[in-house]
């Protein structure tokens, strides 16, 4: 007996998440301007604590690009509310952060960004009913 098939879309966001993950390492390896900068919850972190977290990073795309591969329930919810949280960031980086734009930028990137929540949680929704699961 054979394994069932991945779906495509959970494939694809795995592919989104491992790049994503060696894309970021790259970068804040390389990049000494962006090494330096993490932002979280919208709040800028600079030098050392910035190197000491952005592992923290990598380490939550390279879990999405798992759990999506092996296609665990949790993803599909796990990965809406992270984009929920980075469309909230967005929001508070703009007003807070020098180099935003205030908050009616913010809150026009916060409802861009929070689009893919909601095709996230869709697709939860649609993957659990083909399945037959609640």
């Amino acid at each position: 007996m054979t394994a069932p098939a991945r779906s495509r879309l959970a494939a694809g966001a795995a592919l989104f998440c491992a790049f994503s993950a060696v894309f970021l390492a790259w970068r804040d390896l390389t990049v000494p301007e962006v090494g330096d900068v993490e932002v979280w919850l919208g709040f800028e972190l600079h030098g050392a604590a910035a190197r000491v977290t952005a592992p923290l990073h990598w380490a939550i795309f390279a879990g999405g690009a798992w759990a999506f591969w092996t296609e665990r329930r949790f993803v599909w919810s796990a990965a809406a509310a992270y984009a929920f949280y980075v469309a909230l960031s967005h929001l508070i980086w703009s007003e807070l952060s020098p180099r935003g734009r205030g908050w009616p930028v913010g809150l026009a990137q916060a409802a861009a960004l929070s689009v893919p929540g909601v095709l996230l949680l869709r697709a939860r929704r649609a993957l659990a009913a083909r399945a037959g699961a609640p």
